[in-house]
């Protein structure tokens, strides 16, 4: 029997790799952790989720704050924005979690923490600087990096990712995002409402093209207002470093060409998993453009390899990350074969007001043909929405040929947070009718969930039929008005 030096190593100390390590070691196992960066935490923590949402929050209060007249409060008039103390509450947020995602913490979990890039030399070995480490089991968490599209002379131009926008020495005056999914939509507000003139430029006919395209087109309306300008369809074929300016130029679907010019690009056109420089192709490992190639149980085309997080190239979500690393977990440790299922994965994009979703949507349940029923209540029909200015919005509730919910999907305040009850709801299987049964505190948002699910029921229970059975019963009279 070979003997290892770690029962597990773990490439990638991001919130797939750090699940894992913190699971195997509290298991017993003798576990290595490999990370690439000085610090753990990986992309979520210093340049994606954390970061994004202490500006989100930054920029909503600021909003509040020129906006203070639809409350009835005297009119505000910020000075301008000074990004770089933005920036210092960044990293100070940053900070603070950096500790419980410390090398510290991990070692006394019991796990060895060590930095740099590894590469395999063979199935079961890493080269990590000059010394070799071996483990019976390995785990590529290696998360993604920003895509950069194929754009003329774009490696001549000095454009930012979001591994630079929470840290500019000041804020843009102008700002060209390339791209409109959930990165893009989130940092146009956020900007706009610090005072940035933002335009979206967007290749396909929606923004947030996953999403369906009313609740899309809802979120796009509501930022127009605020001011970001967008132009959908609209293919960028050019870029142009013009000194303090920089260009993009882009084809309507008329081929009509468009120069637009700001003193920033932000390109924010997906991400691509990082599998290069590993040694992947000596190993046997299988990947493609998009991540690894895995089964179901999250293993490599190497059964003792196995792959979690944005390296898969599927769910690039941090709690999709931290799920499969508990499907890992399972497979590797305890040795119990355990599939990863995707069915009911919520995410929310960061919008003011927010979108949240679990399940399938409209649009995919007709690509599907799955025969379905969509039942709406507007926010605005909300007392604790009206209440707090945050009107804007809908719920969707998606039901199949069955009348059971399949999916959920919300544009509107904390979206993010009343979607909670529907995934608590969907892994549990909760009738609709007990949901409806459930007492809310009145008033609250979440009120809302119970209002459409009780629509179904409404609709039957106060059917004709229905009341010409009780009039017939208990001799009902009927209408007493109208």
């Amino acid at each position: 029997m070979t003997n290892f030096d770690y029962d597990i190593g773990i490439i990638g100390g991001g919130a797939a790799g750090l699940t894992v390590a913190s699971g195997a070691a509290q298991l017993g196992a003798k576990t290595l952790l490999i990370e690439k960066d000085a610090e753990l935490g990986g992309d979520c923590l210093h340049f994606g989720c954390v970061p994004s949402k202490a500006l989100i929050r930054t920029a909503q209060v600021f909003h509040l704050m020129k906006s203070s007249t639809e409350f009835g409060l005297p009119s505000v008039e910020p000075p301008p924005v000074d990004f770089r103390a933005v920036s210092q509450r960044i990293r100070s947020v940053i900070e603070t979690i950096q500790r419980y995602d410390s090398e510290e913490r991990f070692c006394k979990l019991g796990a060895k923490v060590e930095y740099g890039t590894p590469v395999f030399t063979d199935e079961h070995s890493v080269r990590l600087g000059s010394r070799g480490r071996t483990a019976k089991t390995w785990v590529i968490a290696t998360g993604s990096s920003p895509a950069v599209p194929p754009i003329e002379d774009i490696d001549a131009t000095a454009y930012i990712t979001n591994r630079e926008i929470f840290f500019l020495d000041r804020l843009p005056s102008s700002l060209i995002i390339i791209g409109a999914g959930p990165v893009a939509v989130e940092m146009a507000q956020s900007f706009t409402r610090l005072g940035t003139r933002v335009t979206v430029v967007q290749r396909g006919g929606q923004i947030l093209t996953r999403e369906d395209k009313d609740l899309a087109d809802m979120i796009m309306e509501i930022m127009k207002e605020e001011g970001v300008a967008f132009h959908l369809n609209a293919n960028v074929l050019k870029v142009k470093d013009r000194g303090r300016e920089k260009e993009a130029v882009f084809a309507r679907p008329d081929g009509t060409l468009v120069n637009l010019r700001a003193e920033q690009i932000l390109l924010a056109t997906g991400r691509e998993a990082n599998v290069s420089g590993l040694g992947l192709e000596n190993i046997g490992v299988a990947f493609d453009r998009k991540g690894l190639r895995l089964d179901q149980r999250l293993r490599t085309s190497q059964r003792h390899i196995y792959g979690a997080g944005d390296v898969t190239g599927d769910y690039q979500l941090t709690h999709a990350a931290g799920y499969e690393g508990g499907i890992v977990l399972s497979n590797a440790v305890f040795h119990l074969p355990r599939k990863a299922d995707y069915s009911l994965l919520p995410w929310c994009t960061y919008t003011d007001p927010e979108m949240a979703s679990i399940g399938i949507n409209e649009k995919r349940a007709i690509v599907s043909g799955i025969r379905h029923s969509v039942w709406t209540e507007e926010f605005g029909r909300n007392d604790r929405a009206l209440t707090e200015g945050a009107g804007s919005g809908k719920i969707k509730m998606i039901l199949d040929g069955k009348e059971q919910p399949i999916g959920i999907q919300m544009v509107g305040p904390h979206a993010g947070e009343l979607v909670s009850e529907w995934v608590a709801a969907l892994y549990g299987g909760i009738k609709l009718s007990k949901l409806v049964a459930a007492v809310h505190p009145y008033p609250t948002l979440a009120e809302i969930n119970k209002k459409v699910a009780g629509k179904l029921f409404a609709e039957k229970l106060f059917s004709d039929k229905v009341k010409k059975g009780l009039k017939l019963l208990f001799n009902l009279k009927g209408r007493a008005c109208g």
